[in-house]
């Protein structure tokens, strides 16, 4: 069964964290400042490695785009409604350190990145852009996280695991429309229904505040949604609790990357410097610091296998 809400409340969310407000400031650095920001060594390898012939955007600095979303912890704005923080900035700071360079964030709108990259206004993209056979036709990727889907419950609920298609049989899923969970969760329920299980009441709702709501009033039994704003909702209020995770690109698996201009050289560096990252551990640090830690990756590989094009 397949119902849909529209319950369009922007502010929703912010007012949540808010009313959190405690926890979160405890928990999650939301200041501009970003005192605590992991960061990570030159390796003098790693900038001889660098191509004699890739230019940098602007010398001297590394200089990335990132399109921030309205919640953490991905990429957002910082209290002072202007500095974009987050994992992907964080993750950028990494690469950048390594390289021996300044990071210079560069905040665009999503729609904007692939001609921004092209034209040579930024030397990468770090903001969760999943690696995509089609997008490989392009653009280089230097895989740095698993694109997750995550089922939330209540933090009372009998609920313990949904790792697989029966276990949401029954159950009142609230899920994003138009969305590859939501195809997920389609199909995980014709599924069971083929084999004879109850069907499950998928609950299509426009925004996480909205869903979060109904949730915690009980309307439903489980979200799954993006996992990296669910982990980070999860923490902010205490409220609600990982029982588990798809990847994005279930059946399949796809991984989250840096993009960088197709032919240009500098995937591989960036690749490098992200596994010299996973080896020393501020990789970990920086998901850790911002609940991700279920999305790490054991290594960055340069064009990884996406997902084919449909």
């Amino acid at each position: 069964m397949l119902s849909r809400t529209r319950l369009l409340a922007p502010v929703f969310f912010a007012t949540l964290l808010v009313a959190a407000g405690a926890s979160a400031t405890t928990q999650f650095d939301l200041s501009p400042q970003q005192s605590g920001r992991v960061r990570a060594d030159k390796d003098d390898a790693l900038v001889r490695s660098i191509p004699k012939d890739f230019h940098f955007v602007d010398d001297g600095v590394f200089t990335v785009a990132v399109a921030p979303s309205g919640v953490p912890p991905i990429a957002s704005y910082a209290t002072d409604a202007a500095t974009v923080i987050g994992a992907d900035p964080d993750i950028a700071q990494l690469v950048a350190d390594k390289i021996g360079r300044p990071l210079k964030l560069v905040a665009v709108a999503w729609e904007d990145w692939p001609l921004g990259l092209v034209s040579g206004k930024f030397d990468a993209v770090i903001s969760n852009v999943g690696v995509t056979e089609e997008r490989k036709l392009k653009y280089d990727f230097s895989s740095y996280r698993q694109g997750l889907h995550g089922f939330y419950v209540r933090k009372d609920s009998p609920i313990q695991k949904i790792a697989e298609p029966k276990d949401i049989a029954g159950l009142k899923i609230i899920t994003d429309p138009g969305t590859i969970q939501e195809k997920i969760i389609v199909e995980w329920d014709r599924r069971n229904q083929e084999a004879g299980l109850k069907p499950a009441e998928v609950i299509l709702f426009d925004d996480e505040a909205a869903s979060s709501l109904a949730l915690r009033s009980g309307r439903a039994d489980a979200v799954f949604s993006v996992n990296a704003v669910q982990s980070y909702q999860a923490a902010v209020t205490g409220e609600t609790r990982l029982v588990g995770t798809v990847n994005a690109g279930w059946p399949l698996t796809t991984d989250v990357g840096v993009v960088t201009r197709r032919g240009s050289g500098i995937a591989d560096v960036v690749t490098a410097a992200l596994n010299e990252a996973i080896k020393d551990g501020k990789y970990k640090q920086v998901l850790d610091k911002w609940n991700l830690g279920p999305e790490a990756i054991p290594q960055s590989r340069t064009n990884p296998p996406g997902l084919p094009k449909y």
